[in-house]
């Protein structure tokens, strides 16, 4: 690849696909966002005291999870509308899909026992973060 100038500043066009998971991961956000907002908090009243507090680390992980991908999806909306570099986005792994350790860690308790809605989303945003990881390890295998 050329180190001209010209070169860094080239708007590449995103995969198809990106659009397609950007969308999906911010209305996943919302749904989440919605749900917790609005049914959350009840939800966990109803349930017994151990599973209660399961239900706060897992509503924690679901935002950790929405708010990692959401992140590394912007910073690649970033270069593809030339934002932000391709060397800038090579020079620092800090634009990697963080917070695999959280995110990708089983539950400690049957996720059954958790509201249905919930599990709902903590599988649909698994699968997600999941499927991004495997987009970030290519990006970043392309990049190297």
């Amino acid at each position: 690849m050329d180190s001209d100038d010209t070169s860094s500043a080239t708007v590449v066009a995103p995969p198809a696909f990106f659009g397609r998971t950007f969308d999906e991961a911010l209305a996943l956000t919302r749904e989440a966002r919605d749900y917790l907002r609005d049914y959350g908090e009840e939800e966990s009243r109803e349930l017994a005291v151990e599973v209660a507090a399961h239900f706060s680390v897992e509503t924690m992980r679901l935002t950790s999870r929405l708010t990692n991908m959401m992140a590394w999806l912007l910073v690649q909306r970033a270069v593809h509308q030339g934002e932000l570099t391709r060397e800038e986005f090579r020079d620092d792994d800090s634009w990697r899909l963080g917070g695999a350790e959280i995110c990708l860690q089983e539950p400690e308790v049957d996720p059954e026992l958790l509201p249905p809605y919930l599990y709902d989303l903590l599988r649909r945003s698994e699968r997600l973060y999941s499927r991004i990881a495997r987009l970030d390890g290519m990006v970043a295998a392309e990049a190297g």
